[in-house]
């Protein structure tokens, strides 16, 4: 896993806050990025979620800011954003986004990475 390899975490509590590294597409026990964007899309948004939930958290409904980094932005992209973020965080949830084009992401054959930030007061730990 890049997280070993790097060695950094995949996410970091800050009292109420998740912060979550960037997570693309990648399956996590192979490490093969899908061929087609919106199963990589799903894939990422499905990582996302794990990483979310690994740091206390409950998924993508707490989320409330997300970095989109993608080497195509491009209208097949944003059709297939739009379903995955629909089907994870609801239809009436809509957290701020941030789209950035870049020209390469740190596995080779990953179109899209993202990051988010989350509100989760209900899992924070109290000492």
């Amino acid at each position: 896993m890049l997280s070993d390899q790097s060695y950094y975490s995949q996410a970091v509590r800050i009292g109420d806050r998740i912060e979550c590294s960037g997570q693309g597409g990648w399956d996590p026990e192979t490490g093969a990025i899908p061929s087609s964007l919106a199963s990589e899309i799903e894939q990422a948004f499905t990582n996302v979620d794990a990483c979310l939930r690994s740091a206390g958290g409950k998924g993508w409904i707490q989320v409330y800011r997300v970095n989109l980094y993608t080497t195509e932005l491009s209208e097949e992209l944003f059709t297939a954003w739009a379903a995955a973020m629909k089907k994870w965080a609801g239809e009436h949830h809509k957290p701020i986004l941030t789209a950035v084009a870049v020209a390469g992401l740190a596995l080779p054959g990953m179109r899209v990475e993202i990051e988010v930030v989350a509100y989760a007061p209900e899992s924070a730990e109290t000492n």
